[in-house]
């Protein structure tokens, strides 16, 4: 790929590069001496499970992956001791060390579903933050100034809200900014959220006389309602480990202008091909469902198999398109005997009189144990076994006869 189209596939679905002359030209030097860049990916392990609104800026530490550079995924045992007070108006509950290693150990087997482990440079920030003493923070902390890390959103509202700040979250910025200094990272990915701590880690390498680090950020996705940002917390998420199944159900369940989102943010789709797919849903010549459906599929086989995208896919037409038989029927028991049909779905009120019963039964809408009738005055025998009635493509009744 030249470097203009290298840039093109980096900055797909990016809210800021900084700086862009800086990204062109650690790219150049990388294709002209063959040494690659080192990209640095941060998260702390304050959860056991990630969804795939996490995965927006993995999928960019994928794109450098497979262009040829070194990826660190930095898991931040030592940082997720603190708290990251980005977005908060409270001060976060440090985790355990215990808490720490075992959600690290969960991300780490989510991680490699889309990066490759055998090219993946898999660091803990408690390797090096371990080892600082007293003297080693006093040293860090001379590197800034209070002004500057005030100059933080987060703390800047809690300041004037009244709300308390703990000395412990004005160094976090610090810890993870030092991150980049240890890793002598020429790129350092996060969402928008980690602007501050990013721009934290660039200035740091100045102080430590190093090239400052390119600073590329992705948004935050929109969950499942289309208006707030994915979260479990509002059960609005996809989750990565979830079923299959579930996860083709969420993806049909979400509007049209969101499907487009996903599709930038979440697919490896060009945003030429999305922009054509688009065209073509708008002007009617594709069914937008179809689009839908074959996002569902794209990321199902990212975090699953194309063979479980596929059988997923034929669940939801069997249970929602071809209205076949559901999982859960409604169950009944009337006294056992003889009936005939249109009587009893007027008397199990799958129809609503005996003379709508006698129309759809002509019209080929009712079946028996799947079966189409074809006759009113069908006689239904009913005994222990039940028997399955269905009208139209909705109502389902499993009955029985005792």
């Amino acid at each position: 790929m030249t470097i203009d189209e290298q840039l093109a596939l980096l900055k797909k679905g990016t809210v800021d590069v900084i700086r862009d002359e800086d990204m062109r030209a650690k790219l150049e030097r990388s294709a002209k001496t063959g040494k690659p860049l080192r990209i640095k990916l941060g998260l702390d392990p304050t959860a056991p499970d990630i969804h795939v609104g996490h995965t927006v800026v993995i999928r960019k530490l994928k794109a450098f992956q497979d262009l040829g550079h070194t990826v660190i995924f930095l898991i931040g045992d030592f940082t997720g001791m603190i708290g990251d007070p980005s977005g908060k108006n409270v001060t976060r509950p440090p985790l355990s060390r215990e808490e720490v290693n075992a959600n690290a150990e969960t991300y780490k087997r989510q991680m490699f579903k889309l990066l490759d482990p055998e090219k993946t440079e898999l660091r803990f920030n408690g390797e090096w933050m371990d080892k600082f003493g007293a003297a080693d923070f006093i040293k860090l902390c001379a590197k800034t100034t209070v002004r500057q890390i005030l100059e933080r959103d987060d703390f800047t509202k809690r300041l004037n809200e009244e709300k308390p700040i703990s000395l412990h979250e004005l160094l976090y910025p610090l810890v993870q900014g030092y991150d980049s200094v240890a890793l002598e990272a020429d790129v350092e990915l996060g969402g928008t959220d980690q602007k501050f701590n990013l721009l934290m880690g660039r200035n740091l390498q100045r102080e430590y006389e190093q090239e400052p680090q390119v600073i590329l950020t992705t948004p935050l996705l929109e969950g499942l309602d289309g208006v707030n940002k994915m979260s479990k917390s509002l059960d609005n998420y996809i989750g990565i480990d979830e079923p299959p199944n579930e996860m083709f159900g969420k993806v049909m369940s979400i509007s049209d202008d969101l499907m487009w989102r996903y599709y930038e943010l979440l697919t490896d789709t060009s945003i030429a091909d999305i922009s054509a797919l688009r065209s073509r849903c708008e002007t009617g010549s594709e069914n937008p469902r179809n689009a839908k459906v074959a996002l569902a599929k794209l990321l199902i086989r990212d975090f699953h198999s194309e063979s479980a995208a596929a059988e997923a896919e034929e669940e939801f037409n069997r249970r929602f398109v071809k209205k076949e038989i559901p999982d859960k029927v409604e169950e009944s028991v009337i006294a056992a005997g003889s009936y005939r049909l249109a009587d009893l779905l007027a008397q199990t009120d799958l129809a609503a009189s005996k003379g709508e019963a006698r129309r759809l039964i002509e019209q080929g809408g009712v079946k028996i144990n799947g079966e189409k009738a074809s006759a009113a005055n069908a006689e239904i025998e009913l005994s222990g076994d039940a028997v399955l009635l269905q009208v139209g493509k909705l109502k389902f009744l499993r009955l029985k006869g005792e």
